[in-house]
């Protein structure tokens, strides 16, 4: 079965295409937060394609040099948590620091020296990130630790001061990223350790406390993605070979190989068009219809390939309330699309 896409606009704007293919950046208030050069900028759709993308904020990055961390913006925009190499630093929308967080080094040579200058960017692609919480008043960040070792705190998001620390033993990340789920208390993290694999976790504060799961037990995953309204988690084996929805409680809720879609495996990439649908991609070698975007109903069961009025390339990014964005070969133009007849 094909099922049409209809477009809701398109807008060019250079480095836009990250917002579909680049990090899953967090912005307050149901925007998307956009890296461009040394300024970390927040657009909100529909407003983005009206003729006139405007960012509703900007924040200086502190480091224009790295680029690599998964950086975060309050829920009132009243600030920007960044993501770097050896700290992690809130920003307020005039540049100013607000505090700053020091950790180890994400450079992949341990012990290697520094010189001082904190603008210095040591060799490697090596990153954590970072997330606000739903009412603003707690940062969570994946960093490396002074003595080596990876870590998962929680930091006040007043002062930076740490309120609570979960061990990373086994983690050696090649990178991360975190999604809240909509109860505003549980936060999954997602870290990818190259061929190494994939580790997953949720956690939640309790008190002074925190409450860690490890999803992993032996698995594979990649997450991406949490239910807009429920409590569940969409993840893919590291392989590609299903999509899983997960419960809290590691159960699995539904599973889908890539096989009745006529593709050997998915692809990293997938999310929730809405409460009920799962947008998802399948490898495909040269296919002259552009990449495999397929529809999926909330069970995973397969509903039918996207088909679009003209060329999109590479990934996809679901939006949750219906819509889900594409670009163009070029990488210059964002197009918002939904399902026809919805």
């Amino acid at each position: 079965m094909t099922i049409t896409a209809q477009l809701l606009g398109s807008v060019r704007l250079p480095g836009a295409a990250d917002l579909v293919d680049g990090p899953a950046r967090v912005a307050g208030g149901g925007g998307l937060a956009l890296r461009r050069g040394d300024r970390l900028e927040v657009h909100r759709m529909p407003e983005f394609f009206s003729g006139a993308p405007e960012p509703v904020a900007v924040f200086p990055a502190p480091w224009p040099g790295w680029d690599q961390g998964v950086d975060a913006v309050a829920p009132d925009l009243g600030f920007a948590v960044f993501s770097g190499q050896r700290a992690v630093r809130a920003v307020a929308a005039d540049g100013r620091t607000l505090w700053e967080y020091r950790h180890g080094c994400w450079g992949p040579v341990i012990g290697h020296p520094h010189t001082g200058d904190e603008q210095e960017v040591c060799s490697g692609l090596e990153h954590g990130s970072v997330l606000v919480s739903a009412d603003g008043r707690l940062v969570w960040a994946h960093v490396v630790g002074e003595d080596g070792p990876e870590r998962w705190v929680v930091l006040d998001a007043r002062d930076g001061r740490e309120v609570g620390r979960i061990p990373l033993e086994e983690s050696v990340a090649s990178g991360s990223y975190q999604l809240a789920l909509p109860d505003g208390e549980h936060v999954a993290l997602s870290v990818g350790m190259g061929q190494d694999g994939c580790l997953l976790y949720w956690a939640r504060r309790d008190g002074d406390g925190i409450v860690v799961r490890d999803l992993n037990e032996g698995l594979d995953r990649i997450l991406l993605d949490v239910h807009p309204g429920r409590g569940r988690l969409l993840t893919v084996e590291h392989n590609g070979a299903d999509l899983q929805v997960h419960g809290l409680d590691g159960e699995v809720l539904a599973e889908e190989t890539a096989h009745r879609t006529g593709a050997p495996r998915w692809d990293w990439c997938a999310g929730h068009v809405d409460a009920d649908t799962v947008l998802a991609l399948v490898e495909t070698d040269g296919d002259a219809d552009g990449p495999g975007h397929w529809l999926l109903d909330g069970d995973l069961r397969v509903l039918g390939r996207v088909a679009y009025p003209g060329p999109v390339a590479g990934y996809a990014r679901p939006l949750g309330d219906g819509t889900w964005l594409t670009r163009d070969r070029a990488g210059d133009t964002v197009s918002r699309w939904t399902r026809a007849g919805s």
